[in-house]
């Protein structure tokens, strides 16, 4: 697993921390993601977790791939109560007012992750779509833009820009994206300001 990433672009109720393991001593609250999982704590990202209003709580990630490239970290989401947690490209949102609240975010593996707070969205891109967290959960995900590894290169206003591999064609092939609708839109690249 390669080292947590951090990015607290959105304002939070919360403040965490990523634990090098698994505490000795475990707290009075814990909660395990996903709750089915098998041999959760093999690797997992563990996450002492401070809401503002209700006592902290250890959060266990369980870890999807244990490949260095797969992401992994901690995110503020749009909604100041949530956070979004990276264990080897497998990627949660978590309700920390209500942590028995979650969901799996079904993008696997999440290769990368941006916050954009000019559109309240957390943007996660993996082999072959994107996908956007809003502050009401998943916003869009956008059509198969690539055979295998997606890669945005700019934010200009409204317009997401990448490339993505091409089977067919054996060569990367750019895409434009509405970042209001994840809809792919022809685009005249013009000089412009990113977020």
């Amino acid at each position: 697993m390669r080292f947590p990433s951090i990015d607290l672009t959105f304002s939070s109720n919360w403040s965490a921390e990523i634990l090098p393991q698994r505490p000795l001593i475990l707290p009075f609250r814990q909660f395990v993601y996903p709750r089915q999982a098998e041999e959760v704590e093999r690797d997992a990202l563990e996450v002492m977790v401070h809401p503002i209003d209700t006592k902290p709580f250890l959060a266990t990630f369980a870890l999807g791939f244990s490949d260095p490239s797969a992401l992994t970290g901690l995110w503020t989401c749009p909604d100041p109560d949530w956070l979004c947690a990276v264990a080897g490209g497998y990627a949660y949102a978590v309700n920390t007012a209500e942590p028995e609240q979650f969901e799996q975010i079904e993008h696997r593996p999440v290769l990368s992750l941006r916050a954009l707070p000019k559109h309240r969205l957390l943007v996660l891109a993996g082999h072959h779509s994107i996908l956007a967290w809003g502050i009401h959960g998943k916003s869009w995900q956008t059509e198969r833009l690539s055979s295998e590894g997606v890669e945005i290169t700019r934010i200009d206003g409204d317009c997401l820009e990448g490339t993505g591999w091409d089977l067919v064609s054996d060569r990367d092939v750019q895409f434009a994206i509405d970042l209001r609708t994840g809809a792919r839109i022809k685009r005249v690249a013009q000089p412009g300001k990113g977020e």
